[in-house]
C-alpha cells in the first residue's frame, strides 16, 4: 500500500521512532477484557507491544463442555494449526507487534481470537489512561469490529 508514492510501513516506521518513550510505555500493563473473561498483560519486547493472556475468568471449560473437556483446563482447540490445539490459553500470546504510530495509537499488530482460532488485523487506541480500543479487521478497518478493555486496578 502506498500513500503519496511512499509505502505506509515506511511511514509506520519513521513515526514510531519519533514518538517518545513515556508514549510508547501509556499502553503498558493489565487490562481487563470488555466481556471480563480474562486480563490481558501489554507488554513491550524490541520496541514492539505484545499481549498475553495472565488470567480467565473461568479457566476451565464447563462441566456440560460439548466436546467432553468439561473440568479441564482450558487450551486453543479452535486454532486451525493441529500442532497447536493443545497449548494452554492461558499464558496464550495474542497481540502481536504493535507499534507506536502516533499519540495515543498503535498499530501494525495482529489480534489472535483464541475462541474462534483467526488472526486479523489490528490497531489499538487509548482513549484515555483506563480505556483501551482495539479493532480488529480482515484487510481494511473499516471490515472489522471494536472492543474497549479497562486498566485492571
Amino acid at each position: 500500500m502506498r500513500l503519496a508514492g511512499v509505502p505506509v510501513f515506511i511511514i509506520v516506521l519513521i513515526t514510531a521512532h519519533s514518538v517518545s518513550g513515556s508514549e510508547q510505555d501509556a499502553v503498558l500493563g493489565s487490562w481487563v477484557t470488555e466481556d471480563g473473561k480474562g486480563v490481558i498483560e501489554l507488554y513491550e519486547c524490541s520496541g514492539r507491544v505484545f499481549g498475553k493472556i495472565v488470567s480467565l475468568s473461568e479457566p476451565c471449560f464447563p462441566p456440560d463442555d460439548e466436546r467432553g473437556m468439561g473440568g479441564k483446563p482450558r487450551i486453543d482447540r479452535n486454532n486451525p494449526d493441529p500442532n497447536l490445539q493443545n497449548r494452554p490459553v492461558k499464558g496464550l500470546v495474542i497481540l502481536r507487534d504493535f507499534v507506536c504510530a502516533g499519540t495515543r495509537i498503535w498499530q501494525g499488530g495482529e489480534i489472535y481470537d483464541p475462541e474462534n482460532g483467526k488472526t486479523y488485523r489490528g490497531r489499538m487506541k487509548l482513549l484515555d489512561p483506563d480505556r483501551l480500543q482495539l479493532r480488529g479487521y480482515i484487510g481494511i478497518p473499516l471490515l472489522g469490529r471494536s472492543t474497549v478493555w479497562e486498566r485492571k486496578q
